[in-house]
């Protein structure tokens, strides 16, 4: 059965100019890395002061990604796969062994819905929505073989990794971005920059809000068909539904989804949301929005709400302090949407 398309959850970051304090300004800066591109606002005293800290953010960006990017041969990450099934405990940085830990944390909570050994049925997928059709079954089960957190083992000791199954490649797609917003804003605050957010693919990671301002203002809008809007864009004229505004300062909000990556074979649509746990594509046409102080925690977490089932996602979701959701599923062609208890109040307006 063809499934109706329920659109993602684009962040519109909304910043009220008027009113700032004199001696701070706004500036804005983007950097291309991890496959999309990261947009930052941020106050600083003048244009030199605040290139001074967008140099300092993009390039703790970077760094993360030079260490778990899974498409750079040299990358730590997949010097760290190209151990799997030997036994090898592999030393981590700080950097791989803090976006591991949180993953694992998340897999072992979610009962798999979020694994990073996704990585060989990702490239399968990938693979197929190139070629819009389904990935061979025989492929896909060997895939499967090497899937399953639980061949992950890390030594809290040490700080090493192993890999316990063959073949075994590590995907953080789904968790290594919200880290590497906050470490892009804690970067920046060491210089004394600390009014700033920095968003990715539309998933802000929020610092203290602007100048006489006590938050900052997003919007949460359902948008089928469509491209992100660009900031200042009016809300009104888009054709997907009213927006859900939040007022937030100092957490981090990121949406995962079937909005702008997904394929149609025989009439289905497959997210590019994998189950880890069967190795099959999302078909159930849903998008979960988490906001939660840790990013890279929001950001696995928003994953693994896509792939479970709404009431088990709830609770998981309040397992987790100062955290919320909210999930939009398309159940035959009707809309539903659910909320966690702790979810920040919103309105119908900015």
């Amino acid at each position: 059965m063809k499934h109706a398309f329920v659109g993602g959850w684009v962040v519109l970051l909304l910043v009220t100019l008027g009113g700032c304090a004199r001696q701070l300004e706004r500036h804005e800066f983007t950097h291309p890395q991890m496959g999309t591109r990261f947009r930052l606002v941020l106050y600083a005293p003048d244009q030199a002061a605040a290139s001074r800290a967008a140099g300092v953010a993009f390039d703790r960006i970077d760094q993360i990604n030079a260490a778990l990017s899974d498409y750079l041969p040299g990358s730590e990450l997949n010097r760290l796969a190209a151990t799997a099934g030997t036994g090898y405990r592999f030393p981590a940085s700080r950097d791989l062994w803090t976006v591991l830990s949180k993953a694992q944390e998340v897999s072992r909570r979610s009962g798999g819905a979020f694994d990073v050994t996704v990585g060989p049925v990702i490239r399968l997928w990938r693979q197929a929505r190139r070629a819009r059709r389904l990935p061979e079954e025989k492929r896909l089960e060997k895939a499967r073989m090497a899937v399953g957190f639980r061949h992950i083992h890390l030594d809290p000791m040490t700080h090493t990794v192993t890999l316990d199954a063959p073949d075994m490649r590590l995907d953080l797609g789904g968790i290594a971005k919200g880290y590497a917003g906050a470490e892009a804003l804690a970067a920046m605050k060491q210089l004394g920059v600390d009014r700033a957010l920095i968003e990715c693919g539309g998933n802000p990671v929020l610092g203290d809000p602007p100048p006489d301002r006590d938050t900052w203002t997003i919007a949460l809008m359902p948008l089928p068909g469509r491209k992100p809007a660009e900031s200042g864009e009016d809300p009104a004229n888009s054709s997907g539904g009213a927006p859900i505004y939040v007022r937030l300062k100092n957490i981090a909000s990121s949406t995962s989804g079937d909005a702008f990556q997904h394929v149609d074979i025989g009439g289905v649509r497959y997210s590019h949301i994998i189950d880890p746990r069967t190795g099959m594509a999302l078909t159930n046409g849903v998008a979960a929005t988490v906001i939660c102080p840790d990013a890279a925690l929001a950001d696995a977490l928003s994953t693994a709400c896509c792939v479970m089932a709404p009431d088990k996602a709830m609770k998981l979701i309040e397992s987790y302090p100062d955290t919320a959701a909210m999930i939009v599923r398309n159940v035959d062609g009707k809309i539903e949407t659910y909320f966690s208890p702790h979810f920040p109040a919103h309105s119908d307006k900015p």
